[in-house]
């Protein structure tokens, strides 16, 4: 038996062409490779695409794929991820799964009284392996679906099992993501002989007494700028009966510059970049600098990237990338947060800077930015025009504002 893990592409995450050409590639990259390795069949751990809605070309891109995977007669089995998974109870699997290119199989039906969910096997025709699997909600709201599922028919049943997830599990995340919600591998149903994990962007195996081995492939494309300066690339995993071999997929050089800017003026950094840069050799590569320090002098702004970035496309780099998040003015203070979970990021720099007008005591100005942020951060619904869009959020905001 032979079969590949892929998890987290993400397909439209990013915002310049350049890139996202780039993960389109990893995911055409990844099938062919399997299609080469004759696998007898294909994981994917939720994530596919980053909304639930993508584009029509990157569908195009997907479905003319997945229709040579599906003449190879090769299954994609797959299910949905945080992002794939739309308000509405809908994902853009199903229409592929009606196009028969693959197999969603979180299948399953609740017990109205028990509220017990219970869920079906898909047995693969070939090597007749048993697969099944819960899909990933944001902010852990799949945990109800683990809490409630019925283990005793999953754990009992014969024969070579995989199950799926989309959820971070608290036993196999890294330390620099270890503030992440999660849940423990206990809510695993035991008994399968292969956990195909996805959501966690970090490649990790383990084995865990009465459960098997779990793991995570991590992102098949890096997904934004911290991901890519840290692992420069994707991959997957490929398993042939007991053994489990990581597949790096490298589709581009990547070279990471994290410069030191601890006082030294704008000009100076400019001219050390380029110094340094000048000795590198950048022909097709994606390049990303990472800035830190306080300025001796100056701002942030006065530093010449559009000339260091002109140099290093003369110099044939495919893509530059700068963050200067952790670069800071003398003229301006720096905001202070502790590594935390993301999720209250905002709270605490919201935290850090209130009070500076004297409207409402803290408790009250916390409370109501917390909601307004929250009222902000939505999206249209599915068949609600830009005018009730816009409308809705006016209503809820006049209300929240109580004018």
């Amino acid at each position: 038996m032979k079969y590949a893990h892929l998890a987290d592409l993400h397909l439209g995450s990013w915002r310049d062409q350049k890139m996202r050409d780039i993960s389109t590639q990893a995911f055409l990259k990844a099938i062919d490779d399997c299609i080469e390795k004759d696998v007898d069949f294909i994981l994917f751990a939720g994530d596919l695409f980053n909304t639930s809605l993508p584009s029509l070309d990157t569908l195009k891109i997907v479905t003319k794929k997945l229709r040579e995977l599906k003449d190879k007669q090769i299954p994609l089995y797959a299910i949905a991820g945080s992002h794939d998974f739309s308000p509405s109870g809908k994902t853009m699997l199903d229409v592929l799964e009606n196009a028969r290119l693959l197999t969603n199989v979180c299948k399953g039906s609740v017990n109205p009284e028990t509220k017990e969910l219970h869920l079906k096997f898909t047995e693969n025709p070939k090597t007749k392996a048993k697969i099944t699997g819960i899909l990933g909600r944001r902010g852990l709201l799949d945990k109800t679906y683990y809490q409630n599922l019925h283990r005793e028919n999953l754990e009992q049943e014969a024969g070579y099992k995989i199950f799926m997830f989309h959820t971070t599990i608290s036993e196999l995340k890294p330390k620099h993501l270890e503030m992440l919600d999660s849940q423990p591998a206990s809510f695993l149903p035991k008994n399968f002989n292969y956990y195909a994990g996805g959501h966690l962007h970090h490649p990790t195996k383990i084995n865990i007494e009465n459960l098997g081995t779990l793991t995570y492939p991590g992102a098949l494309f890096p997904n934004n700028f911290g991901e890519l300066e840290k692992y420069s690339h994707g991959g997957y995993y490929l398993i042939t009966d007991d053994n489990i071999e990581y597949i790096p997929l490298e589709i581009i050089k990547h070279h990471s510059l994290i410069f030191d800017c601890q006082h030294k003026t704008p000009e100076q950094i400019y001219s050390e970049m380029l110094n340094y840069f000048n000795q590198k050799q950048l022909n097709n590569h994606l390049i990303t600098i990472r800035l830190k320090g306080t300025l001796e002098s100056g701002k942030v702004g006065d530093i010449n990237f559009k000339e260091l970035f002109q140099q290093l496309y003369q110099k044939n780099a495919y893509f530059v990338m700068k963050n200067t998040s952790q670069l800071h003015s003398k003229d301006f203070s720096e905001i202070k947060i502790s590594n935390s979970n993301p999720e209250n990021v905002e709270e605490e720099i919201i935290k850090e800077h209130l009070q500076q007008i004297k409207l409402f005591n803290s408790a009250s100005e916390l409370h109501l930015t917390k909601q307004l942020l929250t009222s902000l951060n939505t999206t249209k619904k599915e068949g609600e025009t830009i005018t009730d869009f816009q409308d809705r959020i006016k209503t809820e905001l006049t209300k929240l504002l109580n004018i």
